[in-house]
């Protein structure tokens, strides 16, 4: 990876660290410039009324589903869920899910007490519930969108991106390779589909307000849990987050979470629109600024970046020029003239859906590389 190639991703990311102001009678931050949706007046329904089999009704902006769904190919209703449980379960039981267990959140191949793709996603889903539950927002649909977020994902975290870029048209960007290849088999509702697309903020508003709340969801989940993975692994101290971070939303990520959850769904229900208060959502930047410079700019993750782009585009190369070495069902249509359009964007599909260990090891068996070679952490035992 080289510095200008650390820096275009350190602009991007710096670009989207403060959300974006919203013009209004109160004062709140939306996580996309073009946010749009909303959700009109919101009445919270306490625990004790839900301990009483009392449930929050949707409200007037939530999504609503529809019979078998808004899908590409259509489908009749099934007899029991909604279009957006059906998604939900299809995204739970998709191998692209299941492959994001091995897949780097921050730490590449993770230990056994480090976050994965995979555990990440599941916290999204859990934040997601959360604000939709409080805010009466469709939970099916947001835990949806949030469990196939990161399903576009390759191995090696956002390196990957790196990787891939000069392979597809326009670079590759997970949320939408996610969206339209890694899960356009699901026959996903559009609803469901916008939402993955567009949950990065540097993306437009997705077009639900359960698009929304997973934005910020997902936003909220790695900047408590990345950190808490950085402790651990003795990165940083609990000790080393600034005062006025402290001050706001303390050193626990059980306080943490609750303080940016919160500011959410306060936010929200005053406002009508997806968002957060600005102080809370300033505390959220400064984290995410330190969680940035501490954790993810650090030299070795910039020397383990380099080492993820090398592996994976010498991967998706000799794939281009070996065809015959893809999985015999990786070609559509049965194209595979070496260096054809058709075989480089199966090259590209086949390698962004490799765990770490797999990426690792098709280093080792189809490069001849040694271990040497291979990121640190991708052992082969």
């Amino acid at each position: 990876m080289t510095d200008q190639d650390a820096t275009e991703r350190a602009r991007t990311w710096a670009s989207t660290m403060d959300g974006h102001a919203t013009p209004g009678a109160v004062d709140v931050r939306t996580a996309h410039h073009d946010s749009h949706a909303s959700i009109g007046t919101v009445d919270e329904l306490a625990r004790p009324g839900r301990d009483a089999g009392h449930e929050l009704p949707l409200t007037d902006g939530a999504t609503r589903a529809d019979g078998g769904g808004d899908r590409s190919v259509e489908e009749a209703p099934d007899d029991f869920r909604t279009c957006f449980e059906r998604d939900r379960d299809r995204i739970l039981h998709a191998t692209a899910f299941r492959r994001l267990a091995g897949k780097t959140q921050v730490f590449v191949f993770p230990e056994d007490h480090q976050r994965s793709r995979l555990t990440h996603a599941l916290e999204v889903a859990q934040v997601a519930r959360a604000i939709a539950t409080r805010l009466g927002l469709n939970v099916a649909l947001a835990e949806a969108i949030a469990l196939g977020h990161d399903c576009g994902h390759g191995p090696g975290g956002h390196a990957s991106e790196d990787a891939l870029s000069p392979y597809v048209d326009g670079g590759y960007d997970h949320a939408q390779w996610g969206a339209d290849v890694t899960l356009a088999p699901l026959n996903l509702c559009a609803q469901t589909l916008d939402g993955i697309r567009n949950h990065s903020w540097s993306r437009p508003a997705p077009g639900t307000p359960e698009g929304e709340v997973v934005s910020w969801a997902d936003r909220i989940a790695y900047v408590c849990h990345d950190f808490e993975d950085a402790v651990h692994t003795g990165l940083v101290s609990a000790t080393d987050l600034p005062d006025d971070i402290v001050e706001r939303c303390g050193t626990s990520r059980r306080d943490q979470l609750a303080t940016f959850i919160g500011g959410v769904v306060t936010a929200s229900a005053t406002s009508g629109r997806i968002g957060m208060d600005p102080d809370t959502a300033d505390a959220l930047a400064a984290f995410r600024s330190f969680d940035y410079e501490r954790i993810y700019l650090r030299p070795a993750s910039v020397e383990q970046a380099g080492r993820v782009i090398d592996l994976l585009r010498a991967l998706v190369d000799h794939l281009v020029d070996h065809p015959g070495a893809l999985p015999a069902d990786a070609l559509e249509g049965g194209a595979d003239d070496a260096g054809s359009p058709a075989v480089i964007h199966a090259a590209v599909r086949y390698v962004g859906g490799m765990t770490d260990r797999f990426a690792c090891r098709s280093g080792v068996r189809l490069l001849g590389w040694s271990e040497d070679r291979l990121p640190v952490g991708l052992g082969l035992d």
